[in-house]
């Protein structure tokens, strides 16, 4: 005769935390942050297919820590989210607030009917007209959602990341600022050890810039990057989408020889919809 094994509440909801917890400790951290001109994710991230900070919507961004499939459902839940709300009632009616719902729903209920929780922690931003308006969400494995105000830092080395970020993070950096203290950050050691080197090829770094007209999501990488991070460099933003390629990039601009400057962000993902889920 087999004994019935009792397990009490408080007890399997201890062990789900403990567990997803440590799964979301073993990730590289990513910091979310605003700027005078939007909201910077920046992560340590070497890889340049497995991204950690994608578009969600127009104005919404969305980065995670943990395991990769599973924020990756996540990401693709929520961009069927904004486009079916977007496509029946209107574009602007896509907000991070009623994403960050939704996302605790779901993560609310693995938690607490699934045999395994999800090892995920995200970050739900969306850029304002103005920094007063900017929203940043912070939402665990168990479904917790924090209004966060200017900053966030997810990962395993989070709490040391959010101690440097409330010493020396304040209201109208510039990019170029707050990419140098993200970055500065995530090169630290935890444990009081030498600093690392962090290079522009091991971070992953994108922004809402709320300069642009209707997608603010771009991607921020090689040169650009290189030259917001020098500190003998004047760059201390995104340049404007009107601005040449090779101000923009460095490199010769596409069809300049006969006087045509393309708009089109080349950095910038494909707008995401149904064919592309």
């Amino acid at each position: 005769m087999t004994m019935p094994f009792y397990v009490s509440p408080e007890q399997l909801m201890k062990d789900r935390a403990d567990y997803a917890r440590k799964g979301i400790a073993r990730g590289r951290s990513v910091v979310v942050l605003g700027y005078e001109g939007g909201i910077a994710f920046v992560a340590e991230n070497p890889s340049r297919a497995l991204h950690k900070v994608s578009e969600i919507y127009d104005r919404v961004a969305f980065a995670a820590v943990g395991k990769y499939n599973e924020f990756e459902n996540l990401r693709v839940a929520g961009v069927r989210y904004a486009d079916l709300r977007g496509y029946s009632y209107d574009r602007v009616d896509v907000t991070a607030r009623g994403l960050a719902n939704a996302y605790a729903q779901t993560l609310g209920t693995v938690f607490t009917q699934e045999s395994k929780p999800y090892e995920v922690e995200i970050a739900v931003a969306e850029v304002g007209a103005a920094a007063a308006e900017d929203q940043i969400y912070r939402l665990t494995y168990d479904g917790s959602v924090a209004d966060e105000q200017g900053f966030v830092a997810m990962g395993g080395a989070s709490e040391h990341i959010s101690e440097g970020l409330k010493d020396r993070w304040h209201a109208g950096m510039t990019l170029a600022d707050v990419l140098t203290l993200a970055v500065e950050l995530l090169a630290q050691d935890a444990g009081g050890g030498p600093a690392r080197t962090l290079t522009s090829a091991q971070l992953e770094v994108a922004v809402l810039d709320r300069e642009r007209p209707r997608r603010t999501f771009r991607r921020i990488s090689g040169p650009l990057l290189d030259r917001l991070l020098s500190s003998d460099d004047p760059t201390t933003g995104v340049p404007r989408e009107d601005e040449p390629a090779a101000a923009r990039d460095g490199a010769p601009a596409q069809g300049q020889r006969d006087g045509h400057v393309p708009t089109a962000d080349p950095e910038g993902p494909i707008q995401p919809g149904p064919a592309q889920q």
